[in-house]
């Protein structure tokens, strides 16, 4: 169990992921100064002796997400960008991808949704690239193509794409909004930040090109919250500072936060201070999210809402993320891989979309890449959360996608703390707002143990 204090009250996090609050009694009991029988018992019937085993995913797992990689070339040159760097997976250049998808294979990966889908009636298609808007002609197309086939097959497909908005032109807004395309908009921050490693190919910073796009595109498209997602490196690691100058000068209704994805003998990738420093502007931006949540306002800091998300609704993963299960990305070739980071790698390609998953190299990666594998994470009290982390992440650092990424474990661990102590402040102080926030979810139930 994992002790955490919020509004004056003492809560559990169990390693099944349940949240409790505890008395005075139970505390004791605890911490072995109570041989109260009844507190004891009660402990144990919540929190079994030992970490819970996760069971496997059931065979042929529905699909929910497909990302589709629509182009792997891009008209900037962003230095730290995993697909065109040092650290690449896929060899763009000179490999046999194409680089950009045909709409033959578009309309193929669509009925690879369809199909792999099962019985889920609402399944979601991301564009992404590369530069996605590149190859514009195809986003239409598919888009149209899809509509109509879910509707013949009785499905709903929800669609959306990833954009450097350089490339935003008032007839390509008004087929988003046509469309209801949800859009999240690359974007490191204020000019300074923006412009250090997201340039042209010359070398020319960006910001100035796609700030006055982007607030056209916030003005226009209403329908839909629109998100920016934040690279954060070393260089630039002033969490607030872009967090607030993305909502209240650009007008973003919501900004996510990632630290960059590199080796860590680059200049830019964060290290241990660089983590801790992290960690602090998450934490006090997440307290701005608690307070705005308390007094019924809208904080648009995602990483906390995620979060929170994850723990009212009892995650317990068994992997860190829906990759090679519920979500996976296809190459501009057709190829089916984990996720779109590894997009066109043979080494993490699970099938196509015309001759199927590979169900033997599918479950090879699942049981490989399950929890209770990963010895590193066995005794860890945030592990239902963290799952050893993003195999993208391990595969650059390690060299192997199954690792845990153990270079952040403290700033996972600080992070899940901190969420945690935002969620208890809530259960007590505006419950509401968690089961407002998380529609799907059980009603809020905190139970005491006496």
């Amino acid at each position: 169990m994992h002790r955490f204090q919020a509004a004056g009250k003492t809560f559990v996090y169990t390693s099944n992921a349940a949240v409790f609050e505890i008395d005075e009694t139970a505390e004791a009991a605890l911490d072995g100064h109570c041989d109260d029988a009844t507190a004891l018992r009660e402990i144990e019937a919540i929190e079994p002796l030992g970490p819970t085993a996760r069971q496997m995913p059931p065979a042929e797992f529905p699909l929910t997400t497909m990302v589709l990689n629509v182009t792997n070339q891009c008209n900037l040159s962003c230095t730290y960008c995993y697909e065109y760097g040092e650290d690449k997976i896929v060899e763009t250049e000179n490999g046999d991808q194409p680089k950009f998808m045909n709409e033959q294979t578009a309309r193929e990966s669509v009925e690879f949704l369809l199909n792999e889908s099962r019985t889920n009636k609402l399944i979601h298609l991301t564009f992404f690239g590369g530069e996605t808007l590149l190859n514009f002609p195809v986003l239409k197309s598919t888009i149209a193509y899809a509509r109509r086939r879910a509707a013949e097959v009785g499905k709903q497909i929800d669609f959306s794409l990833t954009t450097n908005a350089t490339l935003l032109r008032p007839e390509i807004v008004e087929w988003l909004i046509d469309n209801n395309v949800g859009v999240t908009i690359s974007m490191d921050g204020p000019k300074e930040l923006q412009d250090q490693f997201r340039v042209f190919k010359n070398g020319m910073g960006s910001y100035d090109i796609i700030a006055p796009k982007v607030k056209d595109l916030l003005r226009r498209h209403t329908r839909r919250p629109i998100g920016a997602r934040v690279t954060l490196t070393s260089q630039t690691l002033d969490v607030k500072k872009i967090f607030h100058h993305l909502t209240e000068d650009i007008g973003f209704a919501e900004v996510g936060f990632a630290p960059v994805t590199t080796a860590n003998n680059r200049l830019y990738a964060i290290g241990g201070n660089g983590f801790d420093t992290m960690l602090a502007q998450f934490q006090s931006l997440a307290w701005e999210f608690c307070e705005a949540a308390i007094a019924g306002r809208h904080h648009g800091f995602s990483n906390v809402k995620d979060t929170l998300e994850e723990i009212h609704k009892g995650v317990s993963k068994a992997y860190p993320c829906g990759a090679g299960l519920g979500l996976m990305g296809v190459s501009t070739g057709g190829d089916v891989a984990l996720c779109h980071r590894f997009a066109g790698s043979g080494d993490h390609k699970l099938g196509s979309v015309t001759e199927g998953i590979d169900r033997l190299v599918q479950i090879q990666f699942l049981e490989l890449h399950h929890i209770d594998s990963k010895t590193d994470c066995k005794q860890c009290w945030a592990s239902p959360l963290c799952s050893g982390g993003c195999y993208h992440e391990a595969h650059v650092r390690y060299g192997d996608t199954s690792r845990a990424n153990l270079h952040y474990c403290e700033w996972i661990r600080g992070w899940t703390d901190t969420c945690l102590q935002i969620y208890g402040e809530l259960s007590v102080r505006r419950p509401e707002f968690l089961n407002r926030s998380v529609p799907d979810a059980e009603p809020l139930q905190l139970e005491a143990v006496r």
